[in-house]
């Protein structure tokens, strides 16, 4: 028997607001872990992405608030990146509409005398960056002495070192009595004693294992040397790849900034309709590229992973891995991209002789392989590696390489190089 929105326990204006984003049944995610916040608990939670983690905490959060008195914020959510910011306010604007209360959105690239006066009106939920909330706090622009709900969205990612000191400054400026939700894709064990420290007595809520890729997309490892990873790259964008038609979207991610700049110089020395995404770039920028894309005015996004988590784009035919990433759990964000709302989306992997190490680690993280794949008709060079195909999954004490060169023809050998 299917479970309704009202059957959680949410109030007649939430609801209100559920009508208007035009949501009718819940995800698993929402099912499960919406009662469990309503009750008040601490709460960790991962499920794949694009299953609709922000509104299972972004409902009961503003129900919970609901009320509150004083000038705010009374809840929080803390996220890494402008676009995902973005995306909560818009779920969250939504649902205020119909409550009646106030969402204000703090981040860095945008004006800060803007977010000042917003602040200053005052905010039932409050969405923030974690390094333009701090230079709020630090200039006495807002205070988080009544928030009584805290979520950290993306929370693999709030909690490892880069923003770990961030998060931890603006977790000792809440109240020590503060509910504490924590949303992610992935919960690896190595943030564990972190969130010990930080949850009472946590609820856990676990649609997918640690390092589990959803099953809508195919995914696919092609063995290339970093010399012809651009010309392999405009093969699949002409050919489709292993859909067989040329893709309309097509997300391709870079370790670096300069790397994508370069990749995106060369497509569009190739007459490809490209944009870029990263850091480096104003937020107007960021936002007009995404725009572009999502519209379906270029065909190609070049992205650090600023772009891996969270953001919604419908449509996306496939994501290309330029770039092997260094953290496995990066591996699934960006994937996950692609293959949403039950569509299938492809996944290409380029991985290069110097990359078949966090690759390795990817697989062992998955505790998949991920399938060779070439592109018919495309002539590779001798020098790629070629994984074996009975590779272990498991960490072993022996080493990895093993095989020799081979100059036959075909995936076992020759025009593919040695093997792993």
């Amino acid at each position: 028997m299917t479970t309704t929105f009202a059957e959680l326990g949410l109030n007649e204006q939430i609801l209100a607001g559920v009508d208007a984003l035009g949501f009718t049944t819940p995800t698993p995610v929402q099912e499960q872990a919406i009662p469990v916040v309503l009750t008040g608990r601490d709460i960790v939670a991962s499920a794949q992405t694009g299953t609709g983690k922000t509104a299972a905490f972004a409902l009961p959060a503003l129900q919970l608030v609901a009320g509150a008195k004083g000038k705010g914020p009374h809840a929080l959510v803390v996220t890494p990146t402008r676009e995902l910011a973005a995306q909560i306010e818009k779920v969250v604007s939504v649902v205020c509409e119909k409550t009646g209360q106030r969402a204000v959105i703090v981040m860095g690239g945008a004006k800060f005398d803007r977010q000042i006066k917003e602040l200053e009106r005052g905010c039932d939920l409050l969405v923030a960056t974690p390094g333009r909330l701090i230079d709020l706090m630090e200039h006495n622009h807002v205070s988080l002495r009544q928030v009584k709900v805290l979520v950290l969205d993306e929370a693999d990612r709030m909690l490892d070192m880069g923003f770990w000191p961030s998060v931890r400054r603006i977790m000792h400026a809440l109240p020590a009595e503060h509910q504490t939700l924590l949303f992610s894709a992935t919960i690896p064990p190595s943030i564990k004693s972190t969130i010990d420290a930080l949850l009472t007595d946590p609820a856990t809520v676990e649609i997918a294992r640690v390092g589990e890729t959803a099953d809508t997309v195919e995914e696919h490892l092609c063995p290339i040397t970093q010399g012809q990873k651009t010309e392999l790259l405009r093969a699949l964008l002409d050919t489709g790849g292993a859909a067989g038609e040329k893709p309309e979207r097509v997300l391709v991610f870079c370790r670096t900034k300069h790397r994508v700049d370069d990749v995106s110089k060369t497509l569009k020395a190739a007459g490809v309709k490209v944009d870029v995404m990263h850091a480096d770039r104003p937020q107007k920028a960021r936002e007009r590229a995404l725009e572009r894309f999502r519209e379906g005015k270029v065909q190609v996004l070049v992205a650090t992973d600023v772009m891996s988590r969270g953001i919604d784009v419908s449509g996306i035919d496939a994501v290309v891995n330029f770039d092997v990433p260094m953290d496995p759990e990066d591996y699934v964000h960006r994937i996950g991209r692609t293959g949403r709302a039950g569509a299938t989306g492809h996944a290409y992997t380029f991985v290069a002789p110097d990359e078949i190490s966090p690759l390795r680690e990817i697989e062992y993280f998955t505790k998949k392989l991920v399938p060779v794949w070439d592109l018919d008709g495309f002539t590779y060079d001798s020098g790629r590696i070629v994984p074996q195909a009975d590779r272990p999954t498991k960490r072993s004490t022996r080493t990895m390489f093993a095989g020799s060169r081979s100059r036959g023809r075909g995936i076992a050998g020759g025009r593919y190089g040695r093997h792993y």
